[in-house]
């Protein structure tokens, strides 16, 4: 009989072992293996160039920490089964299952599905393939399993899924400023109230964790660049959109032609989830990028200047306010952009985009992280008398358009 207990070398954590067999089939289905050919951080090694990691990685690494935070929990008396333990360790390793190409930059462009929906989705057709196997599993990625400290190990504030991604994602970048103590903040994870919370000695492990989540969002993940290529990315995709619902005719792969030619609403959605399904999980980064290297050949001027721009890293401008940006302002650079490019005046807005990204250093609207002290009292984090990290929401606004036009 096959040993399905494997072994994988990390780059992260070293050796990491594949605890219970089933893990191993899923890891081996092509649904899951389709999470190679899908990049972490999308477009962002357009400036970060190590950032070819991809959710497979990720996935793999969750499953990790989830695999020693159930140790840990366990050496403290915390009552977790043998069928717990299986059921929390397959939704970590399935929470990102249904992430489409380039990660969220495109997941209402191709699919108007959230990828928590489609992972969802995606664990049901499993569990019935399985044979009920996923059950419990489906249970707590939904929050609907009685010890609800399971789920957020895989969901919450302090999840084995943002302790992966943060350790990662800097280590892949090389932004050191996102390194986490993960091992110490597995080390400190306690149950009380049926609440998942951190003893009283990881405070400060806790609040490094948060400010290194803070300033990845804004040196990596929202790094201005990084915006600017995703965002004409996402034009790209809703003008070809455009056009195949025109009836033009583009040189893409089967499963992206489904998304742009068959897939035209919410309600072909919902009456026909698993056709959506099964073309969706033939979609990936290559299906992307090939497209975009055929669509620098179309006679559309819009798509095929997108698309040629990306394609040689010819990214637009991008302007960042702490305000919305003028009316009038904006008008000169359309002005601009018309005297500069073949665009008539009804296409010109596709490549002028605005918009604005947002993030908080720890959000207080949600379930706050718990601090345990050794007396049995209970503190949010928000509470602590030297929390030191702001709670506010920081919006930024963005103008992009392109480089070569004059005076800008």
């Amino acid at each position: 009989m096959m040993n399905k207990k494997k072994i994988f070398n990390d780059p992260v954590y070293g050796f990491i072992t594949i605890p219970y067999d089933i893990l191993f089939d899923l890891i081996e289905h092509p649904y899951f293996q389709r999470l190679r050919r899908i990049k972490q951080l999308g477009l962002t090694d357009y400036v970060y160039p190590g950032a070819l990691h991809t959710r497979f990685h990720h996935a793999l690494g969750a499953l990790h920490l989830m695999t020693e935070a159930i140790e840990s929990l366990r050496s403290k008396g915390v009552d977790i089964t043998e069928e717990e333990a299986i059921g929390v360790s397959i939704g970590i390793l399935l929470h990102d299952i249904g992430h489409g190409p380039f990660s969220h930059a495109l997941e209402h462009s191709l699919v108007n599905v959230h990828h928590e929906e489609l992972s969802l989705l995606f664990m049901e057709t499993l569990n019935k393939e399985f044979g009920g196997a996923l059950t419990l599993a489906i249970k707590i990625f939904t929050n609907t399993y009685p010890k609800k400290f399971l789920h957020q190990l895989i969901s919450g504030q302090l999840d084995m899924d943002r302790l992966d991604y943060l350790s990662r994602d800097s280590f892949f970048t090389g932004v050191h400023e996102g390194v986490v103590g993960y091992d110490r903040i597995i080390k400190m994870l306690a149950v009380r109230n049926d609440e998942l919370m951190v003893e009283e000695k990881g405070i400060y492990s806790i609040e490094k964790f948060l400010v290194a989540r803070r300033l990845m969002y804004w040196q990596v993940y929202l790094h201005k660049t990084v915006v600017a290529a995703e965002q004409m990315l996402v034009r790209v995709l809703k003008r070809a959109k455009e056009l195949a619902q025109q009836g033009v005719e583009l040189d893409v792969s089967d499963s992206l032609r489904y998304c742009l030619y068959e897939l035209d609403s919410d309600k072909k959605w919902n009456q026909n989830a698993s056709d959506v399904l099964n073309n969706f999980a033939r979609l990936d980064d290559y299906d992307i990028f090939a497209a975009l290297k055929t669509f620098t050949q179309v006679q559309d001027p819009v798509l095929a200047l997108l698309s040629k721009a990306l394609i040689d890293r010819k990214l637009f401008k991008i302007e960042l306010g702490s305000i919305p940006f003028k009316s009038d302002y904006i008008d000169s650079i359309r002005s601009k952009v018309l005297e500069t490019f073949p665009i008539s005046k009804k296409r010109v807005d596709h490549l002028i985009i605005t918009g604005k990204e947002t993030n908080s250093a720890y959000n207080t609207s949600k379930e706050e992280i718990k601090i345990l002290y050794k007396g049995g009292k209970i503190l949010p984090m928000s509470e602590i008398s030297d929390f030191g990290i702001k709670t506010e929401i920081i919006t930024k606004y963005y103008l992009c358009y392109p480089k070569n036009i004059p005076y800008f």
